[in-house]
């Protein structure tokens, strides 16, 4: 009866501290369609820029639509921290298989999982249709609308992004330029896709 009551006690304490775990209200991710490009804000200051793929199909909320959908959003959850790079997810859960990027005839959800949720009517529906930020293995797609709605990322981007920002985290997909709303923003980057401007 003892260890029951023990292990209640244990668990009900462990369901607080999740629960008190703040927002990060200190992190903001921009996100141009039409540049294919991502800007992490660090309390309003550019901390880096990664390139990304949204939908190939369209701009939309809808269910079915299998589009990105637009505006201000947030990370609702943060799935697949200790997984190693290029680890497949099924359902949010890994299945045990890696795969290498650009690995032949395979487009599955792999590294890190971000789930969205939307602020905004127009966006409402992000949460219910599983709209993510996640690694892919078809990293030659990247910089290029390639997903069916998802942002999908090169895996040794997402790890990084998933390492710096916390739920909460506010998301805004632009159909426009990052440099409407992003201050100081470096030239879009090479081949490589990333732009550092901090040691953060």
């Amino acid at each position: 009866m003892k260890s029951h009551l023990t292990r209640g006690l244990l668990a009900g304490l462990a369901l607080f501290i999740t629960s008190c775990v703040a927002p990060d209200t200190r992190h903001h991710v921009v996100i141009s369609v039409p540049q294919q490009r991502m800007a992490v804000l660090d309390n309003g200051a550019l901390l880096t820029t990664f390139a990304v793929s949204t939908s190939k199909f369209a701009l939309s909320d809808s269910p079915g639509s299998l589009g990105t959908p637009l505006g201000e959003m947030e990370i609702a959850e943060k799935i697949g921290g200790s997984a190693p790079s290029g680890a497949v997810f099924k359902d949010r859960r890994r299945t045990g298989e890696i795969l290498s990027p650009d690995a032949p005839g395979r487009d599955p959800i792999v590294t890190r999982i971000l789930w969205l949720r939307g602020r905004e009517a127009r966006n409402a529906n992000a949460y219910s249709r599983y709209i993510y930020i996640h690694g892919t293995p078809e990293e030659r797609t990247i910089g290029t609308p390639a997903s069916y709605g998802c942002v999908r990322m090169r895996s040794r981007d997402v790890i990084q992004l998933y390492d710096i920002v916390g739920r909460g985290a506010k998301v805004t997909i632009l159909n426009e330029p990052l440099e409407a709303m992003v201050q100081n923003l470096l030239p879009a980057p090479g081949p490589g896709g990333t732009t550092s401007v901090s040691s953060h």
